[in-house]
């Protein structure tokens, strides 16, 4: 799909939906979740997120981030159990109802970013013991840690702003116990070695990603909302990335660092008015949605609808 054809998908994006055969939905930052009793339906809209505020829409966003997340669902049963049932439409997700714990599990194996809690924003401003973790002096933007850390992120409600915070904090403040958070440390550490094999397979580096977990009716730890999506994570390319480092460039990405990057170049980073995405800004990050598709999972990208949100009222007026 080039991107003139992407510009011409624009104005067909999944904003905001309000499919009453199924509900009313609560809002999140990207998806719409409508409740169900002991099931959810996860509507993964075309809105992206940056700096904790929606910002616009993408083409064929809700897709890929719905097929992508299922992808590595259906892969990582075998390190821990998550809550994905099927996907009965393209952007819909039916999950199992669980207890979310108020935290992200935030794994990181290179010192990148540039939001709020990301690890160069802290270690440029002079901090080097973030969440924890002592890091040495000398580091450089984009550089690989000598292991992966977890800097553990407080959730905030959407228009807020996320907070890392320590381990020790989380515990102190008992939003999980010390038991829990060592295995949520374990689990999460799995995902990311398992992650970080499968994309190098690909010729992607896995630089950092986030987990979050919920409990069952049976206590269990369970993953749940998304996995290792260009959404919930960073991807560099492999074999570009050694020469932009020592350029001292950003690495080619496949993820939506791309938008934070445009905003930050337009003078916002989460405070004040949104600015207006222009449609070429918008098409651009449609087609690097579409390529980490591609990169990730190894399937060619094929749209799977005409017009998205036909589609999405169509599909929801056959659950009545």
């Amino acid at each position: 799909m080039t991107r003139d054809e992407l510009r011409r998908r624009l104005g067909g994006t999944i904003n905001e939906t309000s499919l009453g055969a199924i509900g009313a939905p609560r809002r999140g930052k990207v998806r719409d979740i409508y409740d169900r009793g002991s099931e959810l339906f996860f509507v993964t809209t075309d809105r992206v997120s940056a700096f904790d505020r929606v910002i616009t829409t993408i083409p064929f966003k809700g897709f890929v981030l719905t097929s992508t997340a299922a992808f590595w669902f259906e892969r990582t049963r075998a390190i821990v159990a998550n809550h994905l049932l099927d996907v009965p439409h393209p952007n819909v997700m039916r999950v199992r109802k669980l207890r979310p714990l108020d935290v992200e599990m935030v794994v990181r194996a290179y010192i990148t970013g540039v939001t709020s809690t990301s690890l160069w924003t802290h270690y440029s401003a002079g901090r080097r013991v973030i969440a924890g973790h002592t890091l040495p002096e000398g580091l450089r933007k984009n550089e690989r840690l000598r292991e992966p850390l977890i800097t553990p992120s407080t959730k905030a409600a959407v228009g807020l702003h996320d907070e890392t915070v320590s381990p020790a904090d989380l515990i102190r403040a008992g939003v999980v116990s010390e038991q829990t958070y060592e295995e949520l440390a374990r689990l999460s550490l799995a995902l990311f070695a398992f992650g970080t094999a499968r994309c190098a397979g690909r010729g992607v580096i896995l630089v950092d990603t986030k987990y979050e977990f919920g409990l069952d009716e049976q206590g269990k730890i369970t993953l749940m909302d998304e996995i290792h999506t260009p959404d919930s994570s960073r991807f560099w390319d492999a074999a570009s990335y050694e020469a932009a480092l020592r350029r001292g460039e950003d690495p080619a990405g496949f993820d939506k660092e791309y938008v934070r990057r445009w905003l930050k170049g337009a003078g916002f980073g989460g405070d004040g008015k949104v600015p207006d995405v222009p449609d070429e800004v918008r098409a651009e990050a449609g087609m690097r949605y579409i390529e980490a598709y591609e990169k990730i999972t190894g399937m060619r990208f094929e749209p799977p609808y005409a017009d998205a949100m036909a589609s999405l009222a169509e599909w929801a007026a056959g659950k009545t």
